[in-house]
């Protein structure tokens, strides 16, 4: 099969607009709790009544400010509950949302307000205000701070604003225009601002709540945002909690709240990147070990993959659901425990999560539903779905969308969740767009004879060896980041006679390592040359190197001192590698490994 259609749950939008999904919810529903703000160490719950009011007093504020219809305005910030009603009021004036990541340098912030000719932006701290005042354009007239109590600033400046203006606004307002400018991260060169129109979102919110609805219309349901709502991934989500009535609730501080807020909002469902589930497994892992307990982990582990397995298969002994039970009690339970107690779902995307790891969190009572899509398609172009679910694959089209294989391999995507093209870049959309309107993702892929995609590496990203050997560096990079002490890798060996690796250690999982062999005191600088640590990711690299042939295989690898971080330029905020950085700052490493 290298072609598949899947027909619209939702038809594209003719009438209407974003505003609409919280108008009607307050109009319908007005009692529901849609929402939950942090209060103290627990949640105060939102109406979609009280949600729709305090939307409509801060776009009022916005109107006030001189904000007209079609202009942007950009968010920059973690993800909070005022970035949801700070997104939607910007739409009920009238406006268009340029989100901006709270990570973003200084050159980056003085790019993104120039191209979107942004006339506002909203901070989350004094911080960031004080950052953005350093490149602040003239015709960004506007800047808040939303740690200021940005909602009450905006709600006291626009109390002159009538209801009538509102709706004027909101009636201007037709799926085709414009919503959001996103500015993707990109692994090279200046970001391009992807066109995301209201209908785009409408289409995808929609299909995706459909199909999913196991998740977003499950009674009782409710998700916590912990990913970057500035990433169209956490957008659509947020989008899609407000279409669904989904009980959504923020976490702006994964880091250090995450395990607290899942303790205490409890939610049903959860997105996020391959990155977290692996810290998830390899910290209960190293907790096992340090316990004591190693063994019993790695048998419930592979209990848990064979019972997932079974499920796939149909047939399952009575011998390995009797194991299965034992291990629920003993190690599950506390897994799941771990991630608030009743997180049944969750979607994975940006990155492949791997085989082993997609069925030992099914096996362990968490199904992980990976997606596939980028900023361009509206997040989300394929999903596994409960019902319809192929552990290693990226899922089936969401309604609505079709997906065709080229014959060089690369994955070509159409329907109404797909972008209008760049922001004022034709030269961008021609190189992205052929005739027919396909969108050309860059990605290389496969679909099965079920119409189930399965993605494959980057057409950029191909290393091609002195031999010509063509090798993808995402396969044995997904396997490698599976170990507990790995914490990033990049593969090399463009034009060179083997393939080699980059490998950097994850300091928490390092701190048990260290006092486990007996290493007291050591740190990373001082174990990059250590023959234990070798001889682990030694074991690490051969369990990667099953996955391809020999002339693809890992032959050498080097430890580097330092973790790949987004602070460091290191990675996007998707925590994909920027290869050509890292390529750069490490040159003297990588010609090392071939020169030796």
């Amino acid at each position: 099969m290298n072609q598949i259609s899947i027909p619209p749950l939702v038809p594209a939008a003719t009438a209407g607009n974003l505003t609409n999904l919280i108008a009607e919810r307050a109009w319908f529903e007005p009692e529901r709790i849609t929402m939950s703000r942090p209060l103290g160490e627990g949640w105060q719950p939102v109406t979609a009544r009280e949600v729709d009011e305090e939307v409509r007093a801060t776009a009022k504020g916005l109107i006030a400010a001189g904000i007209q219809i079609g202009d942007r305005v950009a968010i920059m910030a973690r993800t909070r509950y005022e970035w949801t009603i700070l997104d939607f009021a910007t739409w009920y004036a009238g406006g268009v949302v340029v989100p901006i990541y709270d990570t973003s340098s200084a050159e980056q912030i003085d790019w993104i307000l120039n191209d979107s000719h942004s006339v506002a932006i909203i901070v989350e701290t004094p911080a960031l205000r004080d950052l953005v005042q350093t490149v602040i354009p003239s015709h960004t007239r506007n800047v808040w701070t939303m740690t200021d109590d940005v909602l009450s600033i905006l709600r006291e400046a626009g109390k002159n604003i009538g209801d009538d203006e509102i709706e004027r606004r909101r009636n201007a307002v037709t799926p085709a225009s414009l919503a959001t400018l996103i500015y993707t991260s990109g692994t090279t060169g200046k970001p391009k601002g992807v066109q995301l129109t209201h209908a785009n979102f409408l289409s995808e919110t929609g299909n995706v709540a459909q199909g999913a609805s196991e998740l977003f219309l499950k009674p009782g349901g409710s998700t916590l945002l912990f990913l970057p709502v500035a990433h169209v991934f956490g957008r659509m989500v947020q989008i899609g909690a407000i279409a669904s009535g989904l009980h959504m609730a923020h976490c702006s501080d994964p880091a250090t709240r995450l395990p607290m807020d899942l303790a205490s909002f409890k939610p049903t469902f959860v997105l996020a990147v391959p990155r977290i589930f692996e810290k998830i497994y390899n910290g209960a892992e190293a907790r096992a070990e340090a316990a004591g307990k190693g063994k019993i982990f790695k048998k419930a582990a592979d209990v848990a993959i064979a019972y997932s397995e079974a499920l796939d298969k149909k047939g399952m002994s009575p011998v390995l659901k009797f194991k299965h039970a034992i291990f629920d009690k003993l190690v599950y339970s506390k897994l799941r425990a771990g991630m608030g107690g009743n997180v049944e779902a969750a979607i994975s995307g940006g990155a492949p999560l791997g085989v082993r790891l997609g069925h030992f969190y099914r096996g362990a009572g968490v199904t992980i539903l990976e997606g596939y899509g980028l900023t361009e398609t509206t997040a989300g172009a394929t999903l596994n779905l409960i019902g319809a679910h192929r552990v290693g694959s990226v899922g089936k089209p969401i309604p609505g969308t079709s997906v065709k294989i080229a014959d060089d391999g690369e994955v070509l995507l159409r329907g109404p969740i797909v972008m209008q093209g760049y922001w004022q870049n034709d030269a961008a959309n021609s190189e992205v767009f052929d005739g027919e309107r396909w969108f050309m993702s860059g990605d290389l892929g496969k679909l099965d004879e079920d119409g189930f995609l399965y993605i494959v590496g980057r057409k950029k990203e191909i290393i091609v060896t002195a031999g010509g050997k063509n090798v993808a560096p995402a396969v044995l990079e997904d396997r490698l980041r599976a170990h507990p002490l790995v914490s990033q890798c990049m593969v090399v060996g463009d034009n060179q006679p083997f393939i080699a690796a980059l490998v950097t250690i994850d300091p928490d999982a390092l701190k048990a390592w260290v006092v486990n062999n007996k290493k007291d005191g050591a740190s990373i600088n001082d174990l990059i040359n250590d023959p234990d640590l070798i001889a682990v990711v030694q074991t690490a690299v051969d369990e990667a190197n099953k996955a391809v042939s020999k002339a693809e295989s890992i032959r050498k690898f080097t430890i580097l001192p330092v973790d790949f971080t987004i602070a460091g330029g290191h990675l996007t905020a998707k925590l994909s590698v920027k290869r050509h950085v890292v390529a750069k700052e490490f040159a003297q490493e990588i010609d090392a490994l071939f020169s030796k």
